[in-house]
């Protein structure tokens, strides 16, 4: 196999500049998503007034998908993003439920979570490929 210009194949071509600050930008929001996400479930305790609604799954989906999403489109590799994300959404729940003693683990919200990293797959995948077209 050969290059366009005919010379041989050495592997991938470099990435472009503007790519290269696209991914670091990328991983900015990345860590920032990460810090969010984290404070969200450890946060020691969390006012809820009545009962709990339908926005608190869709926090679940949000502080799951955006990360998921913001990594895969940071040009990191699937597996290095969504198997960390999707074995912390149970272990986020035992976590709450036996160390934090004002919050409880939710087997929904773990349902929730995995939503989210399915969600936020989807978008950082078609976001992946729109950007090599």
């Amino acid at each position: 196999m050969s290059r366009v210009d005919g010379g041989p194949a050495r592997g991938p071509l470099p990435e472009s500049p503007a790519r290269q600050r696209t991914a670091h930008g990328w991983l900015v929001v990345l860590a920032v998503l990460l810090t969010v996400h984290l404070v969200a479930l450890y946060w020691p305790r969390v006012a809820v007034d009545g009962p709990v609604t339908w926005s608190d799954k869709a926090v679940h989906v949000a502080v799951f998908a955006l990360p998921a999403a913001a990594g895969l489109l940071a040009g990191l590799r699937p597996a290095y993003v969504l198997v960390p994300l999707a074995l912390h959404a149970p272990l986020s729940e035992i976590l709450q439920h036996a160390v934090l003693p004002h919050r409880s683990g939710d087997p929904a919200d773990v349902v929730a979570d995995l939503v989210g990293v399915v969600l936020g797959a989807t978008v950082g995948m078609v976001g992946r490929a729109r950007a090599r077209w």
